[in-house]
């Protein structure tokens, strides 16, 4: 057996600094498929500790894939150079015919003038043009780690349909086009994200009905999730702190902070998985044993820990436990004055990232050892106003109570950075939803990024909020996705980063690198409902519904008594076949009791108008009016009520269901004449009640403020919501021009053609070219 045979089915890659971005590309599609990749995004080189980690690397892992391009043929010396030896060097102690050598060329470097080792001409190279990858590579690269033998080699047998450098690989591959489309565009793109714990989630679909978990959908949509990845060496799970002070329920605020700045400090360390915050908070009080905890999180390693205050002392400790076996791998505690809880906090990080026998860059090392103030009491206000978005609702008292901890903190330490950062998120957040004073608040955002910056520029919090500001603050998702792959870079585990960039990138139109990252941060934060939603709405745009049903599915086990969830869950069918016996299966199993709570007369009743049962949907609006458990305002509510009494062709009974919320909208987009919500209402009540020409002004406003050119995702849904002005008001020919391009355009709300098929309301049916919309197979395909 050689030396140093594989000790993970993980890919090194090895390439030139300035081909940097091509790299992250092909890293990040291997990733997005479950995939183990190792490379150094520093370009630092940190001595003899940090070159013996590249070697132990490029010594144990399964494939070395060595990126050439002009910037190699350039260079006639360079640290790549240095590992391509190192990899010609494992070569020799391995069997003939077992790959372990993958040359990728990512320009129009050619194969006769490659500076590059001899041993690297003997095997298959593989073009990706600036390292976009494409399927077939993708799946070669995964069969290839799943059936590596021990002892690799470098071989001349070529991977599996890769094509020679010298030619462009356009065979089709086995994956279906708008699946690879997804993941070349994630590659594409880059990996990152923005604060999901301080976005709102994505908006959710329409109707809210039922299901059944046997339901099977057609192979031919059937879009393969990621691979699960395998439980990681360097894989740890931090649990909730145990809160040790006398007084708990003043301090579990700063026992939680503790935990969570240790696990943000974790997660600058490239090497180590880290599970995110959301999913091991469940574990707090747990009386599972380490074993089962590691095998639900998929980690190998738990790290548990405790923090007592008193006065001004702190003390904090922590045990680094191997699950499989319970071996105490480490075990220290901290007693240290309350100034001193940064130097325990990157303490702690560097003993774990030591016993783990992971080796830090330079610049790791200086991200753990920051110290964001010096005020012990403005660094409690900060973990306070942390804590309360962590345990709290996203509402508008919520934030205010946010923005009183974090104006104090900067009031007792003006140089304290990430609270200025905070502030600048909480001013931007209440201005995008338009809270009270939103252009006051807009002119405090602005004042308090300015500060941030200007104190610490670099720093990963103030990265981050700078994308923040830009996205709420001016929708300037450009700006914010720059932010955000610079913030990506630093963080490279970090699911929060990926939901972020993927809540950016679906706003502007970059819908399948958007799904990647929404897919890699549930994966990096299975528990997180957020992103779990984010996820399901971008899958439900694209009409993914395959995948869709398997996330929806997951949600359901996450949230077991939600009604509403379980009823999207039978609805899911609905969207891809039409079938209603899902759904009718589900209102079946309900027990009297549940089916005639608010949650289960609103599933009722939305069911029935999906089928177009507005007999029943009538019926069930007279039992329950208003519906308070979702906070949709009531004249959203009765005005679909309105909507379901025109389809019996009762135009009275539809007026009078409104009563003076038409009047009361008009009043409030006199005060407010740029709110979209309002304008949206007010155009869909003028179109019930005749008045064409208000109807019809209001919706192509609202289109002009939200063209979809500025926000694919809310610009998609206006231009759906116009569509149906069109149809109801009688403006065929523009309802059918513009019904037939949205069903080529993702919209988180947009139409299905088993929806409109029973919509007894629509000016279009019969007409021939609408029947042919409907029953066309492209309109109800994958788009992305």
């Amino acid at each position: 057996m050689p030396d140093h045979a594989p000790t993970a089915k993980a890919v090194f890659l090895s390439y030139a600094r300035e081909d940097g971005e091509a790299v992250r590309r092909i890293a990040d599609a291997l990733r997005a498929f479950g995939v183990e990749v190792w490379f150094d995004q520093n370009e630092l080189r940190g001595g003899d500790a940090w070159d013996g980690k590249i070697k132990n690397q490029i010594r144990t892992c399964s494939l070395c894939i060595p990126v050439i391009s002009v910037a190699t043929q350039a260079r006639g010396e360079g640290y790549f150079r240095r590992e391509w030896k190192i990899a010609v060097e494992r070569t020799h102690d391995m069997a003939a015919g077992v790959p372990f050598l993958l040359p990728v060329v990512i320009d129009e470097t050619l194969e006769s003038d490659a500076l590059v080792p001899e041993e690297f001409m003997r095997v298959q190279w593989t073009r990706l043009t600036k390292g976009v990858p494409t399927s077939e590579f993708v799946d070669q690269v995964r069969k290839q780690l799943e059936g590596r033998v021990i002892g690799g080699g470098s071989g001349s047998r070529p991977i599996s349909g890769t094509k020679p450098a010298s030619a462009l690989q356009n065979k089709k591959s086995g994956i279906s086009t708008w699946t690879w489309g997804a993941l070349a565009a994630v590659v594409v793109g880059v990996v990152a994200a923005v604060m999901a714990s301080r976005k709102p989630a994505a908006p959710a679909t329409s109707l809210p009905p039922p299901v059944s978990s046997s339901v099977t959908l057609s192979p031919s949509s059937l879009v393969p999730s990621p691979a699960k990845p395998h439980v990681a060496d360097k894989s740890i799970a931090v649990l909730p702190f145990t809160n040790m002070s006398e007084d708990k329920d003043a301090s579990g605020f700063f026992s939680d902070g503790m935990q969570e700045d240790i696990l943000t400090n974790l997660a600058f360390i490239r090497e180590l998985r880290v599970v995110s915050r959301t999913s091991v908070m469940a574990y707090r009080g747990t009386t599972k044993p380490m074993r089962q905890i590691a095998e639900e999180l998929g980690v190998t390693y738990i790290l548990e820990g405790s923090v007592r205050r008193v006065g001004n002392k702190v003390r904090v400790t922590g045990q680094l436990i191997h699950a499989a076996t319970d071996e105490h791998v480490w075990a220290q505690a901290y007693d240290r004055d309350i100034t001193d809880v940064f130097a325990i906090q990157a303490e702690l990080s560097q003993n774990i990232a030591a016993a783990l026998k992971t080796v830090l860059s330079p610049q790791e090392k200086v991200l753990i050892a920051r110290r964001p103030t010096s005020v012990p009491a403005a660094y409690d206000l900060y973990l306070q106003a942390r804590d309360i978005g962590n345990r709290g609702e996203n509402t508008p008292a919520t934030r205010v109570k946010q923005i009183e901890a974090l104006e104090k903190a900067v009031l007792l330490d003006p140089s304290f950075a990430q609270a200025w950062g905070d502030l600048a998120d909480r001013y931007a957040y209440g201005h995008f939803t338009n809270d009270p004073g939103m252009e006051v608040l807009l002119a405090r955002a602005k004042a308090a990024i300015d500060r941030a910056v200007a104190l610490a520029p670099e720093d990963p919090d103030i990265i981050g909020a700078q994308g923040y500001y830009y996205y709420y603050a001016f929708r300037d998702y450009a700006r914010a996705n720059e932010y955000y792959e610079k913030l990506a870079r630093l963080q490279p585990n970090s699911p929060i980063v990926f939901n972020s960039l993927a809540l950016i990138q679906r706003r502007q139109g970059r819908w399948a690198e958007s799904l990647a990252n929404s897919r890699r941060a549930s994966e990096l934060d299975p528990a997180n409902l957020s992103y779990l939603r984010n996820l399901i709405a971008t899958l439900r745009a694209g009409r993914r519904w395959d995948e869709l049903l398997v996330m929806q599915s997951r949600l359901v086990t996450l949230v077991p008594d939600d009604l509403g969830e379980k009823g999207m869950l039978a609805y899911v069918p609905f969207l891809a076949t039409g079938s209603t016996a899902e759904g009718d299966a589900l209102l079946a199993s309900l027990p009297p009791e549940q089916a005639n709570s608010p949650d289960g007369i609103l599933i009722r009743r939305n069911w029935a108008a999906a089928k177009g049962d507005y007999q029943e949907a009538v019926r069930l609006s007279k039992l329950m009016p208003y519906y308070d458990g979702n906070g949709v305002p009531h004249w959203r509510q009765a005005s679909g009520q309105a909507y379901f009494l025109l389809t019996l062709g009762n135009r009275t009974a539809a007026k009078e269901r409104l009563g003076d919320f038409p009047v009361e909208l008009r009043e409030l987009l006199a005060k407010e004449p740029n709110n979209l919500s309002y304008m949206s209402g007010l155009a869909d009540m003028e179109a019930m009640l005749g008045h064409k020409e208000e109807a019809l002004r209001l919706a192509e406003r609202y289109v002009q403020i939200m063209p979809e050119s500025k926000d694919a995702l809310d610009g998609s849904n206006y231009a759906t919501y116009r569509a149906s002005v069109y149809d109801v008001t009688g403006e065929k020919e523009k309802a059918l021009a513009e019904y037939a391009r949205l069903f080529r355009v993702p919209c988180v709300s947009g139409q299905n053609v088993h929806e409109m098929k029973r919509d007894a309301l629509s000016t279009l049916r019969g007409d021939p070219r609408y029947e042919a919309l409907l029953n066309d197979p492209k309109n109800n395909a994958p788009l992305f």
